[in-house]
């Protein structure tokens, strides 16, 4: 994009001010309305506090204004937010081991003993993303093949979708974990053949156990990782995104960018559970800060943990682990007991649920409080991956939101039909269904367990294919949306998700002028094209925040 300063301004002027307005024309400009409708337009005015003044169509006139930015008639989208994310996730993967790319058990390996020998200087080995489906394993890998790996320092790396890690040795004896070692409630040490000896997988609560272990980051590094997060985040076009489990440090790492100016992704937190949402925001959501970038929404919670390591909980065994159900991680007196406290505070509940039965106790549980809470509440259930066809109605119930990620159908509908079996799948991965119903939904990633792309999200939401266009037709098609219900998803549906609707999320008079500049039009383009595209530029509050190279 070509910057053209006005004559009365060209002479003094190097760079954009905090106070000025700006005319931000030839684009090819898209939102959708209030009613969601889509709306085109060639050019927006961003008024002096960084929000819309106007949108100007076909042959409508231009006002004067102090800046003028031509948009070459790239195409102009609402900035795209992520639903549901873990930020600093994002930026400790980007530095730390990412094996998420691996596909085999000996690449991974080779990875991890190369990222040891380039990092000699760390105490310990950290990283994530190993995926043992993705490998074609057939089983859990152990602390003997890490430690061929690395053996002579801990090593500790999380599953893909966070609910399992992998431990060498060393890194077990560090946190003094030895054959009777019992698993905890809601947690799996996995053991070896011998039934005794842990085998270095641990899975769900048990995770904990290892954590404990590994040494806190420091500030500064927390402040290294956030900086990160922000420009892995913008250069995908993502200008906010709800941040799930934010613990105290989290927020702390989001007050001291917000308070040395660097802050330029909008967050809305969800806390790392009850006690965290307190101690951060007291006893109610904090106020909207840095001008909309920040605000503590509510708290979030696990039911169960995931499919890929069979901890999803589920009405019947899975049926490639008869007799094993998975693991319920909160009971029903303490879910109901946090229901209510975060009611009481308006505080917004985030409920990770993912299979059938965890899904069913957590439409159960709101069902019962929302009877004495009135109001506009908007329960949330993360993730809604498998659930009873006879229970979706009621996630049309008490204003709740599905919060769901379109890459996971892909990344796991396979997986899904081993785990299940064909007959169990009629309300997996069920979007259509679930706005047919009436139901409301969010589009995100769950990122740094997937790619944050957006843009990978919103083909898999339309085709129910993933990149090689498997399968042909799409997963269970008849759950498809529409391009419009798609972008809505990642934009004004996943603003009104987190109570940030006429704040952002649309590009309308009032709104904060957050959008970005692509080479395709994703109402227009092939499913492939819109997997391609790329994003030239991120704005997030009229201020150019990432340009591509």
């Amino acid at each position: 994009m070509k910057l053209r300063f006005t004559a009365a301004l060209l002479a003094s002027a190097i760079a954009m001010p905090a106070q000025a307005d700006v005319l931000v024309d030839n684009v090819t400009g898209i939102t959708l309305d209030e009613n969601g409708a889509v709306r085109r337009f060639e050019a927006l005015v961003i008024d002096d506090d960084g929000k819309i003044a106007q949108l100007i169509e076909r042959e409508q006139d231009r006002p004067r204004t102090d800046y003028l930015e031509d948009g070459e008639g790239k195409v102009m989208l609402p900035g795209m937010i992520d639903a549901h994310g873990h930020v600093m996730g994002v930026g400790f993967g980007a530095l730390t081991l990412d094996l998420s790319d691996t596909n085999s058990l000996e690449e991974a390996l080779d990875r991890i003993r190369a990222f040891a020998a380039e990092n000699e200087a760390r105490p310990w080995i950290l990283g994530r993303g190993w995926n043992q489906e993705k490998w074609g394993l057939g089983r859990f890998p152990t602390a003997a093949e890490l430690d061929s790996a690395v053996a002579d320092r801990p090593v500790y790396l999380a599953r893909v979708d966070g609910h399992a890690g992998w431990a060498n040795s060393l890194a077990m004896r560090a946190a003094n974990i030895t054959a009777s070692s019992k698993s905890p409630a809601g947690g799996r040490i996995e053991k070896l053949a011998d039934g005794k000896t842990p085998s270095g997988i641990f899975v769900d609560a048990a995770e904990e156990l290892m954590n404990a272990a590994v040494p806190a980051p420091r500030p500064n590094e927390r402040d290294l990782a956030f900086a990160e997060a922000q420009k892995v985040l913008h250069s995908y076009g993502i200008t906010a995104i709800a941040d799930m489990g934010t613990t105290i440090e989290d927020w702390q790492a989001f007050r001291r960018a917000g308070d040395n100016g660097s802050l330029t992704l909008r967050i809305m937190s969800y806390a790392a559970g009850p006690d965290q949402m307190t101690l951060i925001a007291g006893a109610t959501p904090s106020p909207w800060l840095y001008d909309d970038k920040l605000r503590m929404n509510g708290v979030k919670l696990y039911l169960d943990g995931a499919l890929g390591s069979r901890g999803a909980w589920l009405k019947q065994p899975y049926a490639d682990d008869p007799g094993n159900t998975g693991l319920p991680l909160t009971p029903p007196a303490a879910l109901r007991n946090i229901l209510v406290r975060a009611a009481q505070g308006n505080f917004q509940p985030a409920v990770h649920a993912i299979g059938d039965a965890a899904n069913a106790e957590a439409l159960n549980a709101i069902s019962e409080i929302a009877e004495s809470y009135d109001g506009d509440r908007r329960w949330r259930i993360e993730h809604v991956q498998i659930v009873d066809p006879a229970d979706l109605p009621k996630l049309a119930q008490h204003g709740i939101i599905a919060s769901m990620q379109p890459v996971h159908q892909t990344s796991d509908m396979f997986m899904a039909e081993a785990r299940l079996g064909q007959d169990r799948l009629g309300g997996a991965y069920a979007w259509n269904s679930i706005l047919q119903l009436g139901g409301r939904l969010a589009f995100g990633s769950d990122t740094p367990v997937e790619s944050p792309d957006p843009f990978a999200g919103l083909a898999v939401a339309i085709t129910r294919s993933n990149a090689a266009g498997e399968p042909f037709g799409g997963w269970r098609p008849t759950e498809r949306v529409t391009r419009e219900q798609a972008l809505a998803g990642f934009t004004a549906d996943a603003a009104y998700a987190g109570f940030a609707e006429g704040r952002f999320g649309r590009l309308l008079p009032g709104e904060r002028a957050d959008f970005i500049l692509v080479d395709t039009d994703p109402l227009l383009a092939t499913p492939e094209e819109i997997r391609a595209t790329t994003v030239h530029e991120t704005w997030v509050g009229g201020r150019k925040v990432y340009e591509a190279d």
